[in-house]
């Protein structure tokens, strides 16, 4: 039963990963597809400016304006295009869906195409020779750079080889030889190989990025998975062992320490006193008892409206669990002490703490679960925190803390048996502090 939990933790987790790292690949899927339609109307904008600053340079390049305006159908036509990729990957980012894999590459080749198609033109207007020695061959790097951002390897090899074979091919064909009739097919292939070799660059820069996002994301969704299970509560460095060293989402038997703190007379005070005078002076008080539980690796498991459930032992293991506690409570009556000095509404606190086995793990419906502890040593550490009205006092631990405690726990003072509620026979109580 527990390694089927654990499997489908593990599906889920790996879930949430695919379906995260789906999201940052369209995203910048879409900073691609933005930057093409950028670069499609800067197009449009250098054409336009010939145009009008020196017609006679645009009549040299396109032999009339027929040829201008086919380029202008062309350009308008790629932007048309990217502008209906940009609102289908927004709406697959809606959905949580990725794109096909038969659609990314049916882009990819629509898109690198648009240089070959434009270079065709000005080869019909300029000439086989002045035309593959413009701009046109160099705008096939445009559309292999941006293809990094797909962060997929064959992609980008897949977009490098379409420019390399097309731009060859054109070559080949319209520019098979010199004005002496000499070969230049040399010189096209090793220009389409540049260029290929950029795809398979871009390729695995690109396949770096995913990996790097992928790390980060499965970092971001474990530590988002810690915080749900314990709460945000949980010190980052609690959180960053509990990363590496994993956490069971079963059941789990663990031998802990059980701290319970109680506000003694909250509600009495509170009654004078505004909400919001209220709400300040109880959250002043858990900042500076967290924080001391933190330092010593104990970890807050519930707020229990003036006070609160601490742990110390689970989720991490700790031999020391007992000594932990002692030491949390004790600072914690020292810092009590200090702040009711500075303050014209001193607050007086009372702690329990018992230790034991309890079964730990994470418990609840299926819709809602968190981590928590069950068992009798919880319910023990509550009825001796509560014991602290009857005897005056403000730390209460029971004989098995006493015993772990060891030379540690000198100054512990026996009250004798207790009868506590719930129990039928009388325990052994010392009160610390």
């Amino acid at each position: 039963m527990v390694s089927f939990l654990r499997a489908r933790q593990r599906a889920v987790l790996s879930e949430e990963f695919e379906r995260e790292l789906t999201r940052e690949v369209l995203r910048t899927e879409l900073l691609r597809v933005q930057a093409l339609i950028a670069t499609g109307l800067v197009m449009l904008v250098l054409l336009t400016a010939t145009f009008l600053i020196d017609p006679a340079i645009a009549n040299r390049i396109w032999r009339g304006t027929d040829g201008m305006v086919r380029e202008y159908v062309l350009v308008a036509g790629f932007l048309l295009f990217e502008v209906w990729v940009h609102s289908q990957i927004r709406r697959n980012l809606k959905l949580d869906r990725d794109l096909p894999v038969v659609r990314r590459y049916i882009g990819a080749f629509i898109e690198t195409s648009l240089p070959t198609l434009i270079l065709i033109l000005q080869i019909r207007s300029m000439g086989a020779g002045p035309a593959l020695g413009f701009v046109l061959p160099f705008v096939y790097f445009i559309f292999v750079i941006l293809s990094t951002l797909r962060l997929d390897f064959w992609l980008s090899t897949f977009t490098g080889f379409v420019a390399a074979s097309e731009l060859l091919a054109v070559a080949l064909y319209f520019d098979s030889a010199n004005a002496a009739g000499e070969p230049l097919i040399y010189f096209h292939t090793v220009r389409s190989a540049v260029i290929l070799l950029c795809g398979v660059l871009a390729g695995s820069v690109g396949a770096q990025l995913r990996r790097q996002f992928g790390a980060s994301i499965a970092a971001a969704t474990a530590r988002d998975r810690v915080t749900n299970l314990f709460g945000q509560h949980v010190s980052p460095q609690v959180v960053e062992r509990l990363m590496a060293e994993g956490t069971s989402v079963a059941g789990d038997i663990r031998r802990v320490a059980v701290m319970f703190v109680d506000f003694r007379g909250f509600t009495a005070g509170a009654q004078s006193r505004t909400p919001q005078e209220v709400v300040d002076r109880l959250d002043g008080a858990f900042a500076v008892l967290v924080d001391i539980l933190d330092r010593h690796g104990g970890i807050v498991n519930k707020f229990l409206g003036d006070g609160f459930l601490a742990l110390f032992g689970a989720p991490l293991e700790a031999s020391d669990a007992a000594h932990r506690a002692v030491a949390a409570g004790r600072d914690m009556l020292t810092a009590m002490d200090h702040i009711n000095a500075q303050t014209s509404w001193p607050l007086r606190i009372g702690i329990g703490i018992h230790f034991g086995e309890v079964v730990a793990g994470n418990i609840g419906s299926p819709r809602r679960k968190e981590y928590t502890v069950i068992g009798d040593t919880v319910n023990f550490a509550s009825r001796l925190e509560a014991l602290n009205k009857e005897f005056g006092s403000q730390l209460l631990i029971s004989a098995s803390v006493r015993e772990a405690l060891g030379e540690d726990g000198e100054d512990a003072v026996a009250l004798g048996e207790v009868t506590v509620r719930g129990y039928e026979q009388p325990v052994v109580v010392f009160q610390l502090g």
